[in-house]
C-alpha cells in the first residue's frame, strides 16, 4: 500500500507501533488522541480500505482520487473534506501542479497526495517535535498541511520575480528579441493558469478561518487566518508579476516607437537636405538649348554654392530641432 506514514498520537506523542490499515472500522478514540494517515497516489482498492476503516464518504473518496480538482471545502456529516493544489516551478519555467486531499474527522486526519515532489515527511517530523501543538488535535494538522502548501508557492514567485527583473532591465536598453517575446507570452500563460488553479485557495482558507465547520475547533481559526494572510500575499505577488510582464511589453513597445520615431525624423531630415541639390541638378540636367546661365562663366560655381548654402542651412535647422 502507498502509505507514507500512519500513526496514532496520544497527547501529542506518536505511539511506537504504526497504525494498521486493513479496512476494519475503528472505534472512537479517547480524548487527546487521533490517527494521522498519509497516502501518496493510492489505487482505488487501497483507498477503499481507508474509506471503510475511517467511514469516509464515497463521493469525497472519488474526488480525492481525481488529481485535477480545484481547491474546495466540503462537509460530509462530521467529516470535513478539503482539496488544495500544490505547485512547483520546473525546467523551462513551466509550473507543474499536484493535489493534496485531506479528510478531517473528530479523531483522524487522512491526507492523499498526488503529483507533488514535496512529501510531508519533514512536516510530520516538525510537528512531532512540538507535541504541544499536536495535542490540539487533527485540525492543527490540517492547518500545518495548508501552511506547507501555501509556503510552496513563494519560491515560484521569487524565481519568476528575478527572471522578470532581468527582462525588465534589458527591455530598457534594447527591444526584446523574438525569443524573449515568446518567453514573455509563455510566462503570461503560465501565470494565468497559476491564478486560475490556486485562486480558489483564498476562498478555502477564508472559509476555514471564519466559518463553523465540523472537526475544527473555533480556537483553531487563528491558525487558519494566518494561512489566509499568506495566501492573500501570494495572490498579490502573483498579480504584481502579471502586471510586470504587461509593463515589460508596454515599456519595450514605447521605447521602440521612440527609437523608430528618431530614425524616421533623421531619414526625413536627410531626405529634405538631399532633395535640394537633386532638384537643382535635375533642372540643369534637362536637354534644353535655351536655359539661363548655361553660357555664363560663373554659373557652375553659383549653382554649386547655392546648393551648399541651402543644404547647410537646412542641416543647421534640423540640427537645432534634434532631427540630425
Amino acid at each position: 500500500m502507498t502509505i507514507v506514514a500512519a500513526r496514532r498520537y496520544e497527547h501529542g506523542q506518536p505511539l511506537p507501533q504504526p497504525l494498521a490499515i486493513d479496512g476494519t472500522p475503528g472505534t472512537a478514540l479517547p480524548a487527546h488522541s487521533f490517527d494521522w494517515v498519509g497516502l501518496s497516489e493510492p489505487s482505488a482498492a487501497e483507498m477503499d480500505l481507508v474509506r471503510r476503516q475511517f467511514g469516509l464518504h464515497p463521493l469525497a473518496v472519488e474526488d480525492a482520487l481525481n488529481p485535477t480538482q480545484l481547491p474546495k471545502v466540503e462537509v460530509y456529516g462530521r467529516t470535513l473534506f478539503v482539496i488544495v493544489r500544490t505547485a512547483a516551478l520546473g525546467a523551462g519555467e513551466v509550473i507543474t501542479y499536484g493535489q493534496t486531499a485531506v479528510f478531517l474527522g473528530p479523531d483522524y486526519v487522512v491526507s492523499v497526495r498526488y503529483g507533488s515532489d514535496r512529501s510531508h515527511h519533514d512536516l510530520r517530523r516538525t510537528l512531532e517535535a512540538n507535541s504541544e501543538r499536536l495535542t490540539e488535535g487533527p485540525d492543527y494538522v490540517l492547518h500545518a498541511i495548508l501552511d506547507f502548501v501555501v509556503d510552496g508557492y513563494l519560491p515560484i514567485m521569487e524565481r519568476l520575480e528575478v527572471a522578470m527583473q532581468e527582462m525588465e532591465e534589458s527591455a530598457i536598453d534594447v527591444f526584446p528579441s523574438p525569443d524573449t517575446i515568446r518567453r514573455i507570452f509563455r510566462l503570461r500563460r503560465q501565470l494565468r493558469r497559476f491564478q486560475r488553479i490556486i485562486g480558489p485557495m483564498e476562498e478555502v482558507c477564508e472559509r476555514l478561518a471564519t466559518t463553523d465547520l465540523p472537526s475544527v475547533d473555533p480556537a483553531a481559526r487563528v491558525w487558519f487566518r494566518d494561512v489566509l494572510d499568506h495566501m492573500r500575499r501570494a495572490l498579490t505577488r502573483l498579480t504584481g508579476l502579471k502586471e510586470t510582464l504587461a509593463s515589460i511589453v508596454e515599456t519595450a513597445s514605447l521605447l521602440e516607437q521612440h527609437r523608430q520615431g528618431d530614425m524616421t525624423r533623421q531619414l526625413a531630415a536627410w531626405a529634405a537636405i538631399l532633395a535640394v541639390p537633386t532638384a537643382i541638378a535635375g533642372i540643369y540636367g534637362m536637354n534644353f538649348a535655351f536655359m539661363p546661365e548655361l553660357q555664363w562663366k560663373y554659373g557652375y560655381f553659383v549653382v554649386v554654392g547655392a546648393m551648399l548654402l541651402i543644404c547647410t542651412g537646412l542641416w543647421l535647422r534640423f540640427r537645432k530641432l534634434g532631427w540630425v
